[in-house]
């Protein structure tokens, strides 16, 4: 059995599809950002760095104790390395999917995140943050789209590659980007939503103030996201106001 430590945001979503693509056991424990669930001491002995989603695996290949696993694009690749599957085995098939999982978590993730952050988050008239991030988010998604008009598939065959990215491309639509402006993202987005394992991972929803344009968070929500709540979790020091 393995434990996810979960909430439905687009690096959830990556694990959730997986998983159901591998048909492996696994148990939903679900947090509560906005309530701080996150932030707790218990958690931190999961993931040091205090995000969802993380795994522990209770039956590890070493027959060893439980396994926390921690950053979603490690989970993806240690869950297809147990398993054997979604990663190819050949070294260039290999290192291709490799290459994608990397680009998506150290450039299309996390600068849709920040445009995600200005553009539904933070306060209204930041114009410079707001058009910085958006217009990155876009040049990543013609990266994308360049690749899928050489191939179905980023890495040729359906992979971890691929798994990783639609979620984040699914989620553009919340940042006012429209994925049929693009040329080959649309076709290889409704192969992977047509499968079956997709339409599972994908079922649980998050809060409907979460799904919206404008979340309306209170000054406590606000703090356990972002905020002063969120850095002394960590141990991060707070200078004082002022």
């Amino acid at each position: 059995m393995i434990d996810v430590h979960y909430t439905p945001t687009p690096n959830g979503y990556k694990v959730s599809i997986l998983l159901e693509e591998l048909e492996l056991p696994y148990r939903l424990v679900r947090y509560d950002m906005a309530a701080g669930e996150h932030l707790k001491p218990e958690f931190r002995r999961i993931n040091p760095n205090g995000r969802l989603p993380a795994i522990v695996d209770h039956e590890p290949a070493d027959g060893g104790a439980p396994l926390p696993v921690f950053e979603s694009g490690a989970i993806l690749l240690y869950l297809a390395e147990k398993t054997g599957r979604f990663l190819p085995e050949d070294p260039r098939g290999r290192s291709l999917a490799q290459q994608w999982l990397v680009w998506q978590m150290a450039g299309l993730g996390p600068m849709h995140g920040q445009a995600h952050h200005f553009i539904r988050y933070a306060p209204e008239g930041q114009d410079y943050p707001v058009n910085r991030y958006r217009n990155e988010a876009l040049r990543l998604l013609a990266v994308l789209d360049r690749r899928l008009q050489e191939t179905d598939y980023l890495a040729g065959d359906y992979s971890v590659a691929d798994i990783a990215c639609w979620p984040w491309v699914r989620a553009a639509a919340v940042i006012g980007i429209d994925i049929a402006e693009f040329e080959a993202i649309p076709g290889w987005f409704e192969r992977i939503a047509a499968r079956p394992a997709v339409e599972r991972g994908t079922a649980v929803k998050n809060a409907a103030n979460f799904i919206s344009t404008r979340p309306v968070l209170t000054p406590e929500q606000w703090s356990n996201l972002f905020g002063e709540n969120m850095l002394r979790s960590s141990g991060t020091p707070i200078a004082p106001a002022g």
